[in-house]
């Protein structure tokens, strides 16, 4: 099922909490709404569920409006972050709920209900547990019975909202990688909210980046993460670096000095450059180079991070190197100069 937002608007008591925004939802796409608090995704999560509804635009689901459906006309399939499960139900009472309530000739024969919610158990790997109950499980099993309640209304559109928030550390990593499964499998239109950037570049096949009620960048995860279309963007991604320069003549200057970067095509004046402390190369001087005195080094995973004072009172540089390149460095200047940047104009 596709999905299209068209120019919505919302407010919440005259205050703004989407502006104008627009998105297409391929069919079978598995999309992340990533942001920082009061970026405006729950919200739009919100109104595409027919949870809220908007101020101006529209919700079109395929080539219907759905912008004035309820929630069970949407035929939604909705995953909250702390599960929301029934606790005097069993799991397979819970999976079962959405398709025992519908009404009338909507609702399948009890044989058929029963087939389909095993059927889904198998799928996110709890068989077995059916006659369980909520406080009998673990926060990852609850997860998953609440997904597979979700999915047994085959519903149109599968929306998850912070669906691993309340999980610890190497459970979200695991369910993670078995939500992908489970999506390339059953194949469901899915938009799940996250302020985890690394659970949005894993699971996505798009990440839309949010920032105050509005869309900065929508693209694959490569695309968002290589090619960030603003500071914002490039700072929210990932680690990054942030340099005031100036651009002369096609070149780039940092303290009066050229860093050898071309930067052709662009007009003169003041410039920020961004780089990620990963995309750098060592110099053996300071010259067409930045240079700094290392007042940190840590281990993180397989590198070493190094925390540089560049000078005149500059926030620190962290630069971002294999453990063996790390070792040689000189305790006392350290010089670099990045392979992959972009500018922003202030």
């Amino acid at each position: 099922m596709e999905v299209r937002v068209q120019n919505i608007r919302k407010e919440f008591d005259r205050f703004p909490a989407l502006h104008d925004v627009s998105l297409d939802i391929r069919s079978g796409e598995l999309i992340a709404l990533l942001g920082p608090s009061g970026s405006g995704k729950t919200t739009l999560l919100r109104l595409i569920a027919g949870l809220e509804s908007p101020t101006e635009g529209l919700i079109f689901f395929g080539d219907e409006d759905a912008s004035k459906k309820s929630v069970q006309q949407r035929n939604i399939g909705f995953v909250f972050q702390h599960y929301a499960l029934f606790r005097y139900m069993t799991v397979l009472e819970n999976v079962s709920f959405g398709l025992k309530v519908r009404s009338g000739a909507r609702r399948p024969p009890k044989a058929d209900i029963r087939r389909r919610a095993l059927e889904l158990l198998e799928l996110v790997q709890l068989s077995g547990l059916e006659k369980r109950y909520p406080a009998q499980l673990s926060g990852g099993q609850r997860q998953r019975v609440a997904l597979a309640r979700a999915m047994a209304v085959e519903p149109n559109v599968l929306l998850l909202d912070e669906p691993f928030g309340a999980l610890d550390a190497q459970v979200r990593k695991d369910l993670r990688k078995w939500l992908r499964e489970i999506h390339d499998r059953t194949g469901h239109t899915t938009v799940f909210v996250t302020h985890d950037q690394d659970e949005a570049l894993e699971l996505a096949d798009r990440v839309v980046v949010m920032s105050q009620g509005a869309i900065e960048q929508v693209g694959t995860p490569d695309q968002v993460y290589d090619n960030p279309n603003s500071p914002f963007v490039f700072g929210f991604i990932g680690q990054s670096n942030c340099l005031q320069v100036e651009i002369s003549d096609g070149d780039i200057r940092f303290d009066g000095r050229s860093l050898g970067l071309n930067a052709e095509g662009e007009p003169d004046g003041a410039a920020q450059l961004y780089f990620r402390p990963h995309d750098v190369r060592l110099c053996e001087s300071a010259e067409n180079c930045i240079a700094g005195q290392p007042v940190s080094s840590r281990r993180v995973a397989g590198t070493r991070h190094i925390e540089l004072d560049i000078g005149n009172d500059r926030p620190h540089i962290e630069i971002e190197l294999p453990p063996s390149e790390a070792e040689r460095l000189d305790r006392n200047r350290v010089a670099f100069k990045p392979t992959r940047w972009k500018l922003f104009r202030s």
